[in-house]
């Protein structure tokens, strides 16, 4: 599998392109933001004649959705999302009206994802890992062949996501980390919603928040 990060919109959120030699890939947190952004994924697409076939969502922040409009009519996508996240939907209107942002709708069909469930594209498969905390919807993506985790605003380099919006919840993010990320083997690489890419094993060694674990 292969991979490639865009940093959008004014929180500079990672948005990821994953494809494999099928050319088939998948949209990862389209937080692409105006039509300068969208073109972005466009240019990337033509240029190494890619297939898109699905959006996944680690969660539904705003600046984590604010392209899935634009990218699923450009290429006629669905999305995956779990449906504990229905409630941040139900606010990005006035989440964005807030920061003077614009946020078009997505009215298209969403599907919905639990712990356990195996998404496929080509010849790749990830795994979805419920990992409730920052959000109650909140998931990761794990390709075990390839050793990597999109863990969305779950873990981070050196940091964890807040717990301080609606839906957070800093113990039950904790024990998510705790139970479903840092069991993994230390070489998986981690790619977060922000910043730059870790690993387990860096993570599970010095990142101050998880220090006891």
């Amino acid at each position: 599998m292969e991979i490639k990060t865009f940093y959008f919109n004014p929180l500079r959120e990672c948005c990821y392109l994953a494809w494999d030699d099928t050319r088939e890939c998948v949209f990862i947190d389209p937080g692409n933001y105006g039509e300068g952004e969208l073109r972005r994924l466009q240019d990337f697409v033509a240029e190494h004649q890619l297939k898109p076939v699905k959006i996944l969502l680690t969660h539904a922040h705003f600046d984590h959705v604010l392209g899935l409009e634009g990218v699923a009519r450009t290429w006629k996508l669905e999305v995956w999302m779990h449906p504990g996240d229905q409630e941040q939907l139900a606010h990005l209107n006035e989440w964005c009206a807030q920061l003077g942002l614009d946020y078009h709708s997505f009215s298209g069909t969403f599907h919905d994802l639990a712990d356990g469930d195996l998404i496929e594209f080509g010849h790749t498969t990830l795994k979805v890992l419920a990992t409730p905390g920052h959000t109650r919807g909140c998931v990761c993506f794990y390709n075990e062949k390839d050793g990597t985790l999109f863990t969305g605003d779950t873990l981070f380099a050196g940091s964890i996501g807040r717990t301080d919006h609606l839906g957070g919840d800093y113990d039950q993010l904790i024990e998510s980390i705790n139970k479903k990320l840092l069991p993994l083997n230390g070489d998986v690489a981690i790619y977060p919603g922000h910043g730059p890419a870790s690993s387990i094993g860096y993570e599970r060694a010095t990142n101050p928040f998880l220090h006891s674990a």
